[in-house]
């Protein structure tokens, strides 16, 4: 699958070594001067994976900086802090274990515009042949260590954060690192909070354990941790960690759609502005907005789309409901370890449990489901959804976005799987489950 964003398919049939290092070449190309770093999640393809991409990157004359493993935010953050030409994640994300992918960086460390990304697409299919570079002409290649500690640093520095009074509070949480590199990112971000870590799958050797998205039907192990420790709270990541999801203290998930609503409640606190998200997030964060008397915007699915909204709305918070926390304040990236500090600033500021906080928040019940795209054309579905909707406002910005009151669900074709994903929210599941069905049988034509 190719996006504006990158390339993702299963290693060794869609994503082979020449796929990876030609895509690298028209990459390079597209860039201004400078090196290219790059990082990779803990996938077991990963070494075969970066051996292309270096081999891609080097052979059109490009040095190349290698982070080894590391979190997607802290690559982001690398890309910056070296003031490289932009950079090359190695991570599927939520995809299976047989899947890999390559998401490309600009210069400021962001995710490929769709600009951006459409050249670099028209350079591939075009050919590379003519950006070879001659043996003396090749590009260099070096190590760096240094990308955890950046990150933390900058996380750890946000003007928001109390750092002594998050300390004193000495929190115990349980840590599910989806045995990636998120598992060696989220204990050394609490450590140096003073908390005290229980890891669950945080050694980053790609044994993946779970399903890899942090659904709270994928918490199981994380929830019985929390209970074992007596923790104060759980998170769990997924393989490159730029999502979290929580879990309180009887072990019970919050959902995932809680991290940015809570981020966002805890950010607003220190400095009140504009929020951005995307159209498929809860009205949980609307409700954070209204208290806080700040608007809210919504932008297409995607991380760039919802940074591009971000820049263009000078929001101070926001993020994707997926459980991706972006705080402007520490990068324009989503970001697992800024989810974290956020919600331990306030917890420690007011002395409640996890539950409690988000318990101030109104009770949305959320569905989310898919079907394989091969079953349900997009262009033939559109009119059909549109009549079994009619009833209900339309945003088609991305996909048909179909809203009532504080009912809505939102139907898109995927960018990362080849599914048409439907989210529906209301105040009742029963409701919730009926907008799913009508959207169902809609695209299926049985409605």
């Amino acid at each position: 699958m190719i996006s504006v964003a990158g390339i993702r398919g299963i290693v060794g049939e869609t994503l082979t070594p020449p796929v990876v290092a030609n895509f690298c070449a028209a990459f390079a190309a597209e860039l201004g001067d400078g090196p290219i770093v790059v990082g990779r999640d803990a996938r077991t393809s990963g070494p075969v994976v970066l051996h292309a991409v270096c081999a891609g990157l080097r052979g059109a004359g490009r040095d190349v900086v290698d982070l080894g493993l590391a979190t997607t935010p802290a690559t982001q953050l690398a890309v910056e802090h070296l003031r490289a030409a932009g950079g090359v994640i190695i991570t599927a994300s939520h995809n299976p274990s047989p899947w890999n992918a390559l998401k490309f960086l600009s210069s400021r460390g962001e995710f490929l515009d769709e600009v951006a990304g459409n050249r670099v697409k028209a350079r591939w299919e075009a050919g590379v042949d003519d950006l070879w570079r001659p043996a003396s002409g090749l590009g260099g290649e070096r190590h760096e260590d240094g990308a955890l500690a950046w990150h933390l640093e900058r996380v750890l520095g946000l003007d928001g954060l109390d750092l002594a009074r998050i300390r004193a509070r000495r929190f115990r949480v349980a840590v599910d690192g989806c045995a990636s590199v998120g598992g060696v990112a989220v204990p050394a971000l609490l450590e140096r909070l003073d908390a005290t870590v229980v890891p669950v799958d945080c050694e980053p050797n790609g044994a993946f354990t779970r399903e890899l998205e942090p659904l709270p039907q994928h918490l199981g192990a994380l929830g019985d941790a929390v209970r074992r420790a007596g923790a104060d709270f759980g998170v769990a990541v997924d393989p490159d960690a730029d999502r979290a999801a929580f879990v309180d203290a009887a072990g019970v998930p919050l959902g995932e759609e809680y991290t940015v609503a809570l981020g966002t409640w805890a950010a607003l606190e220190h400095r009140r502005g504009p929020v951005a998200t995307n159209l498929s997030t809860s009205r949980l964060l609307d409700a954070v907005c209204e208290r806080f008397g700040v608007p809210i915007h919504r932008t297409p699915v995607g991380e760039a789309h919802v940074v591009a909204g971000m820049r263009a709305v000078g929001a101070v918070a926001g993020g994707e409901g997926n459980g991706g926390m972006i705080l402007p304040a520490a990068h324009y990236g989503r970001d697992s370890l800024v989810a974290v500090a956020l919600v331990c600033e306030r917890l420690a500021a007011t002395g409640q449990t996890l539950r409690a906080f988000a318990d101030e928040l109104p009770d949305y019940r959320m569905l989310k489901d898919k079907l394989a795209l091969s079953d349900t054309p997009w262009e033939s579905a559109v009119p059909r959804l549109q009549q079994a909707f009619r009833d209900h406002a339309v945003d088609a910005a991305d996909g048909l976005r179909f809203s009532r009151d504080e009912e809505w669900v939102h139907v898109r074709p995927s960018g990362t799987e080849p599914v048409v994903r439907v989210i529906a929210e209301s105040r009742e599941e029963r409701r919730t489950r009926e907008l799913i069905d009508r959207a169902r049988h809609a695209l299926a034509g049985t409605a």
